[in-house]
């Protein structure tokens, strides 16, 4: 059984762009302006977990070695929004000389779309201003957020969802490292309930491996509060023959036996309604219904009578054929 000393999303991140699993075209141009020392400001945009942080700090390491703190300087931009902040630490930095000789310091935003369009505009002008002598990185999961001023001075890097191998060998490293007995379908229900996310897949797997020896499948989808998909279509195909009591009784097992709030299972019951061998006009009726649903439990609607209310729907859709 593992202890918590250091947490696994620090202790196994990269320390170089070599180690960096996955996105390897973008690894690769990263690698490039390493070796040159010339590079243009840029926007990692995609989704969280992904990469996107990682790859800035490993080009950063390998970039100053030694010198990082004093030539590299990370801001999360959703705790300081404002133009305060622009004006003031980021002003700062950027106007700072660089300890490495000839090496133009890099400023790192993560969740960049988080700033106020002022402070955006505020940050365009240190952007001009500083330019000689400084570089910056922006991490956001909307680029589109970013404004169009900022968008024309930097290269867009897209990062993608990590491919299902990708997360083996990192699983793999993991499990090497820490010395796991994790069984081959617990490494199916952690790529399954990360979708992607490197991040919560490290969490997810450190946390299962504080509670057991032996991590199964049974204690990642109860760590990550998720059911397995045979679960969710077992509700939808209950509800699409027409028997909504049973499609109910399975709701309620994924409220009290996992914790799921409606939004979980929505997004989960999208995910299975793509696989699911229906005839094509249901999958669309089902997919509406799904998205339908989600609407209105985000806009503040009660999550369990909605999800009822859907599977209603969807039986109702039985008496019709």
């Amino acid at each position: 059984m593992q202890t918590l000393d250091l947490a696994w999303t620090e202790k196994y991140r990269p320390a170089n762009l070599s180690q960096v699993i996955g996105e390897t075209p973008i690894v690769e141009r990263l690698k490039g302006f390493v070796k040159t020392g010339n590079f243009p400001n840029m926007i990692f945009a995609g989704a969280a977990g992904i990469g996107k942080t990682t790859c800035a700090i490993a080009m950063a390491r390998e970039l100053y070695g030694d010198a990082t703190n004093e030539s590299f300087l990370e801001l999360n931009a959703s705790d300081s929004r404002g133009i305060d902040v622009i004006r003031g630490r980021v002003k700062e930095f950027a106007r700072t000389l660089s300890l490495n000789s000839g090496a133009v310091k890099i400023i790192f935003l993560d969740e960049a779309d988080a700033l106020t369009p002022e402070a955006q505009h505020a940050l365009r002008r240190t952007m001009e201003k500083y330019s000689a002598t400084t570089r910056f990185i922006f991490s956001a999961n909307y680029a589109n957020k970013i404004i169009e001023p900022i968008q024309s001075r930097c290269v867009v890097l897209r990062f993608k969802p990590l491919k299902e191998e990708d997360m083996r060998e990192y699983i793999k490293r993991v499990a090497k490292g820490e010395k796991l007995d994790i069984s081959e379908k617990a490494v199916e229900a952690l790529i399954y309930v990360s979708d992607g996310d490197l991040r919560k897949l490290t969490n997810v797997l450190q946390s299962a491996a504080v509670m057991s020896e032996k991590i199964g499948e049974k204690e990642i989808y109860d760590i990550a509060a998720r059911a397995r998909p045979k679960e969710i279509t077992s509700m939808l195909k209950y509800a699409l023959d027409g028997n909504f009591v049973e499609a109910r009784n399975e709701l309620n097992k994924l409220f009290l036996n996992y914790g799921m709030g409606g939004e979980d299972i929505l997004l989960q019951a999208y995910r299975e309604s793509l696989e699911m061998d229906i005839n094509d006009r249901l999958k669309l009726k089902l997919i509406a219904a799904i998205g339908d649903y989600n609407f209105r439990i985000v806009e503040g609607a009660n999550e369990k009578i909605q999800i009822e209310s859907m599977l209603a729907r969807l039986a109702l859709l039985a008496s019709e054929k």
